[in-house]
């Protein structure tokens, strides 16, 4: 019988119609189990807590030449509807684009890489196997998605040779851009508590706010590094200074504030937390106030060097766009930084550029481009074994 491509397209429309908004599963893992399972994958879901996740393997468990994918089918809120020009969850097909919220990022990835797949199995079925993990929560806290998935896959003894993440990768044109690697992300919190008085009396008050003021000034006017040899300079910014007072003539007792820092290689997690609460402590003393310090590391800063991994992907990239891709460490965090635990791991999708706005699209030519590129890394990827 002769095997009929799985459209990319249609599946990305039909995506696009689950409303899975993080972390409702919206039927998004539904159809794909039902897509995959017809292709003769063996398909598990590995729900925890609220979120429901995947996980379809082709092939031997434990096959030492296993492709990974990794990618999510949730979505971020749609916000004010009324500023769409068309239904979110509609899939509406508008000048050679596909609209609607997950359009970008990143149903048109899962449907991409789901589809090379799925071809693959049926016409020219490889020597090895085929691992898909798609969460349900990556736009959300990411504590019950990927992580999920991965110590499922530890339980069960399941393991990737190497894993794609098949997020945006590129600023403004089809293959000009791959990620191997990804910036670590950090959030602190400060709350300065002083004594609440009279504005025409500031020496009987403690102001918070002087504290604060220069507790920011120090925090953004440091230097943390000047870039290291795959990554920019690490940035801090102070992203909210409240006080929540109205009044002229009150000096308020508390004010707060948020940073958020996206760092390198340069840093860990808990070296910047140090840094943070001593210069809390030092404003501290200097202003007499009490500094609260609450910290979040979100993730790691990681790399995968420049190798077998990311020659076989930009080659392929190369192939099927005519452009050599660069490899880069920019962008803000994703699920990649739980794969870099298991296995090596790149990034490689569509133009990001509609990502999370009003109108999120996609368009149309670049999901099959994409599938086109998914389906030559997996040809590339089992003829090298």
């Amino acid at each position: 019988m002769t095997h009929s491509p799985l459209d990319p397209q249609q599946l990305t429309a039909d995506l696009i119609r689950c409303a899975s908004v993080t972390p409702q599963e919206g039927g998004a893992l539904v159809l794909l189990d039902k897509v995959l399972s017809a292709a003769g994958f063996t398909c598990t879901r590995v729900d925890r807590g609220e979120v429901s996740n995947l996980i379809a393997r082709w092939g031997d468990k434990g096959h030492p030449r296993t492709m990974g994918f990794n990618g999510h089918t949730d979505v971020v809120p749609v916000g004010d509807t009324a500023a769409w020009t068309v239904d979110p969850f509609g899939a509406e097909e508008k000048d050679g684009f596909l609209y609607g919220r997950g359009a970008t990022d990143m149903k048109s990835g899962v449907a991409a890489f789901v589809a090379a797949a799925v071809d693959l199995v049926q016409t020219t079925p490889p020597e090895g196997a085929i691992l898909l993990t798609i969460t349900g929560d990556e736009e959300g806290d990411a504590i019950d998605g990927t992580t999920a998935l991965l110590d499922h896959m530890d339980r069960v003894g399941e393991q990737m040779d190497v894993c794609l993440v098949g997020e945006p990768t590129c600023p403004n044109e089809m293959g000009e851009m791959i990620k191997i690697g990804r910036r670590g992300s950090l959030s602190a919190w400060f709350t300065v508590t002083g004594v609440q008085g009279h504005s025409a009396y500031p020496h009987r008050a403690k102001n918070p706010l002087n504290a604060m003021v220069r507790l920011m000034d120090r925090l953004a006017s440091h230097e943390l590094d000047q870039g290291t040899d795959h990554f920019d300079a690490s940035t801090l910014a102070v992203v909210t200074i409240d006080t929540g007072n109205p009044a002229t003539n009150v000096i308020p007792a508390q004010a707060r504030s948020t940073v958020n820092i996206r760092f390198n290689d340069a840093h860990s997690g808990a070296a910047l937390s140090d840094w943070l609460r001593a210069e809390a402590a030092r404003v501290a003393r200097d202003f007499d106030v009490d500094i609260g310090v609450e910290i979040k590391i979100s993730g790691e800063s990681f790399i995968t060097p420049p190798g077998p991994l990311s020659d076989l992907v930009s080659a392929a990239v190369e192939a099927e766009t005519g452009r050599k891709p660069e490899l880069s460490t920019t962008g803000g965090t994703s699920d990649a930084r739980f794969v870099k635990n298991h296995c090596p791991v790149v990034e490689v999708g569509l133009v990001g550029k509609t990502m999370h706005q009003v109108d999120e699209r996609v368009e149309i030519a670049q999901i099959h481009q994409l599938k086109s590129i998914y389906g030559r890394i997996l040809r590339d990827y089992f003829d090298q074994g």
